[in-house]
């Protein structure tokens, strides 16, 4: 899963529920034009998502997107307490899914029911600015949510691989060597290069030149320096190279940056 293609989406919630259900509760059938992300803390309800019944009970994440026909009714004997945010993707980008199944079990965390208990309390209060922190905590709750879907999809990464690639990204402007590394983590430098390319795709040196080329663009963009500053600045000692290794990454040289 590419968990990047949703950096730039920017929620927008415009309807939040705290929802606790009395035994006749329901949603009658209908097609909706925004997204639903609802999250059970109690009870149960039976959902029909585009015709299709589930079942959803306490610890359980439901995420019906724009276009889905939707229906609800609860359990008598057992009436729901949910969270439901009903939210649009800001910029004309509505139609965009969130790769999530319509029902998700292993959603709650704590950090996540923090998050939806500190967004009731501030979309409740309505403070000067509630809306932009309303948005910014639902933000951060789907940032998580990601997470944990990249998770399971994908391997974890070896805790000494997070320690080395911590140490490039606070390093970055110094000689920095593989065998500097691999003391750091208690590996040998080969299997370190090994066990690297095997957590992260890249070698060590890829990285380090990615990290380097990354800030190199940002300080760019603030004007006030030449590339040959920069590239000092981001450990590169010879501006020529410099240009060479920024335009194999970016597909544009540095003074193409420039202010």
């Amino acid at each position: 899963m590419d968990i990047n293609k949703y950096e730039h989406l920017v929620p927008d919630v415009f309807l939040f529920v705290d929802r606790r259900s009395f035994p006749d509760w329901e949603i009658v059938r209908s097609t909706i034009d925004f997204h639903d992300l609802t999250f059970i803390v109690g009870g149960k309800s039976n959902y029909y998502i585009n015709g299709e019944k589930f079942t959803v009970e306490a610890g359980d994440m439901l995420y019906a997107p724009a276009g889905s026909i939707r229906e609800a009714h609860t359990f008598r004997d057992a009436p729901m307490h949910s969270y439901a945010f009903n939210f649009f993707w800001q910029g004309g980008e509505n139609d965009v899914q969130l790769p999530f199944h319509t029902v998700t079990r292993t959603w709650r965390t704590k950090e996540i029911l923090d998050d939806i208990r500190k967004f009731s309390h501030v979309w409740m209060g309505k403070q000067p600015l509630y809306k932009m922190e309303a948005r910014a905590i639902f933000q951060l709750i789907i940032y998580r949510l990601l997470s944990i879907a990249n998770h399971q999809q994908a391997p974890l990464v070896d805790p000494r691989i997070h320690k080395a690639m911590a140490y490039i990204m606070d390093h970055y402007s110094e000689n920095v060597t593989v065998s500097e590394i691999a003391s750091l983590v208690g590996l040998n430098p080969e299997y370190l290069g090994k066990l690297f390319k095997q957590n992260t795709g890249s070698t060590c040196k890829e990285f380090l030149n990615r990290v380097r080329v990354n800030n190199a663009e940002m300080i760019l963009a603030t004007g006030g320096f030449n590339v040959s500053e920069v590239a000092e600045h981001c450990g590169y000692h010879d501006t020529a190279y410099f240009s060479n290794v920024f335009k194999q990454i970016k597909g544009y040289p540095p003074s193409s940056v420039r202010k």
